[in-house]
């Protein structure tokens, strides 16, 4: 109760030394800190709303003529929102100064999307007029957080609803919100806006969406923006102008969430105050949002944290891409772990909702082996459950899974929500599921309400190594690394992008989407036809073989004109001839590039 009350006077205190850019590690240390201090009021401006009714009106067009103390903004450029869709994200160019990339999340735009939101969630709620929504916005690192969070804050408080900023914050945090039940934390949010681009370069930014129900899917943001479009129509016939805002009410609610994860480690340690004394766990968070871990979840937990790197925020990322799939980022944390001798290293990506660890040794526990070991820890808790993976995963976790751990694989498509829709739909008619995971690191737990958290999946990690020393079961890393054992892993696995060509007269007036289709319609058919070659019997994406001892997946990316072929094997040399087979198909569509792919099977 004490600490709920404190939360509501403070912000996150990242937020105020995000804006001088003078801070070092000493700062992140202290981050979470309830400070008792007068923190820099909110400047973002109000853009007023006029309606056929109240300001909760669900069809929100028009502006009110600024007040002539609005600063004017003279000329704003016609936008295609609908490009800035990223399948369940909203993202775009933010920060302008890379050739080649204008800026398309201005503050116009971004005040448009938040007030499409706005709309979208008084529809989703159909709450009466008697009762305010309430919105909370958190953002990581990027350098241009604070500006988005003040464009979308004038968003969603023009539309008549409240707003709560939470300043640095992850985006599991934010879901979160809407599921804490604490009004003296203003607590739960109807909708949640987390301002981020995951591991995209410094000058890009974007949105995820969430309400109690989950994430956004593909269907809302598109909804939403269609609104924005509209709002931002408005903007262009009659003016668009800024003028002073009211205050806006400010939670540090990373100190709620990171308390929930302290005590769900300590719970499944049998509530011992600090089951990871002793132990040496090292985090990376790669200048991102992630920094908090150390000093909020791992030190209350008795674990030493010395030799921890990059915990403070720096959105331009001087260090290395926050993201556990990057082979820089993996080094820089294996190289931590060896260094200061630690049990234990933990990276995240910027916002924190994917992750991967390090053993004491430096084996690497990512992409297939993460979800081994995720596995191998749901199963022993549901014996017999489906484990939902994206399609690239590796034939010889199936065998894993099914053969060692007693579970049920089943692949799917690429991308996190969509393996998390998976799962739950498996659930809905009858098959049980407890986890699904992404080769990238987003992995999502049933009993986690199906958030893709990396710090919970850290947590799970720690549970096994506190419960297994509680019970005198084993000390250190070794604990997990002995939960994998025996997952069979290929010599060479490698990923080689072949990009289509819009401009090629070949695409004969198609979207790249049918000409990439018809790629992979021509390649399930030569494959057909060839005994050395197996398709997948049960395959939701692309056109998967088995040949030569090893596999190979042409699939259609979500959102680019690329087709990313996945190729393991257990020899270089088998890996060839598995691409030989994919070149000799492929070579009659000329508007695909195969250059890489040429350049791997060339001897």
């Amino acid at each position: 109760a004490a600490l709920s009350g404190k939360v509501v006077q403070n912000v996150f205190i990242a937020q105020f030394y995000q804006q001088n850019r003078q801070f070092g590690t000493q700062y992140q240390r202290d981050s979470c800190v309830p400070y008792m201090r007068a923190l820099p009021p909110f400047h973002g401006g109000k853009l007023a709303w006029t309606s056929n009714s109240s300001m909760q009106m669900r069809n929100l067009l028009k502006y009110q003529n600024a007040a002539s103390s609005a600063t004017a903004i003279p000329s704003l450029d016609k936008v295609d929102f609908l490009k800035l869709q990223n399948g369940s994200d909203i993202r775009g160019v933010a920060v302008s100064g890379v050739e080649g990339e204008p800026v398309s999340l201005t503050e116009p735009v971004t005040e448009a999307i938040a007030a499409g939101f706005a709309a979208w969630l008084l529809d989703k709620k159909k709450v009466d007029a008697s009762r305010k929504l309430r919105v909370s916005i958190g953002h990581d690192s990027r350098i241009s957080a604070q500006k988005l969070q003040d464009a979308v804050s004038r968003g969603i408080a023009s539309a008549g609803l409240d707003v709560v900023q939470y300043g640095l914050a992850s985006t599991p945090a934010m879901f979160n919100s809407t599921l804490t039940e604490d009004e003296a934390i203003l607590c739960p949010a109807d909708g949640a806006i987390m301002i981020t681009a995951s591991h995209l370069p410094y000058n890009r930014n974007g949105f995820k969406f969430f309400t109690n129900d989950g994430g956004l899917g593909k269907n809302d943001i598109k909804d939403i923006l269609e609104r924005a479009a509209s709002i931002y129509s408005n903007f262009l016939a009659k003016g668009y102008s800024v003028k002073a805002s009211e205050s806006v009410k400010k939670v540090d609610y990373m100190a709620i969430y990171t308390s929930a994860l302290v005590k769900a480690v300590r719970k499944a340690a049998g509530n011992i105050e600090k089951p990871l004394e002793g132990f040496h766990i090292v985090v990376d968070a790669g200048n991102g949002a992630g920094g908090f871990f150390a000093a909020k979840v791992l030190e209350p937990l008795g674990a030493i944290t010395s030799g921890s790197q990059f915990l403070e925020p720096d959105g331009m990322f001087p260090n290395h891409i926050p993201n556990p799939e990057d082979k820089a980022a993996m080094k820089a944390i294996t190289q931590a772990v060896l260094d200061n001798k630690a049990n234990l290293g933990i990276i995240f990506d910027t916002d924190v909702d994917r992750s991967a660890a390090v053993d004491s040794t430096g084996h690497e526990l990512n992409r297939n082996r993460l979800i081994a070991l995720m596995s191998a820890i749901v199963l022993e808790e549901h014996p017999g459950t489906t484990i939902v993976t994206d399609s690239v995963t590796s034939d010889g976790l199936t065998s894993f899974i099914e053969k060692k751990l007693g579970g049920k694989h089943h692949r799917f498509k690429r991308g996190y929500k969509n393996v998390i829709d998976e799962a739950i739909r498996l659930n809905s008619i009858g098959e049980e599921s407890h986890l699904a995971i992404e080769t990238s690191g987003h992995g999502a737990l049933k009993e986690n309400h199906w958030l893709d958290d990396g710090a919970y999946l850290m947590v799970k990690l720690l549970n096994k190594l506190a419960s297994a020393r509680a019970s005198g079961k084993g000390v250190g890393s070794k604990v997990l690394t002995d939960l994998v054992e025996g997952l069979e892993e290929p010599a060479i696995a490698v990923e080689l992008r072949l990009k289509i060509n819009q401009n090629h007269p070949d695409l004969k007036g198609r979207s790249f989407r049918k000409y990439g289709e018809a790629v992979l319609q021509h390649l399930g058919n030569s494959i057909a036809s060839n005994p050395k070659l197996q398709k997948a019997p049960v395959n939701y994406e692309g056109v998967r073989v088995s040949g030569f001892g090893g596999w190979f997946l042409l699939r259609l990316s979500l959102h680019d004109p690329v087709l990313p072929l996945n190729i393991e094997a257990p020899s270089h040399e088998d890996a060839v001839k598995l691409g030989l087979e994919v070149a000799a198909a492929v070579k009659e569509f000329q508007a695909l590039d195969t250059s890489a792919l040429d350049k791997f099977v060339q001897p």
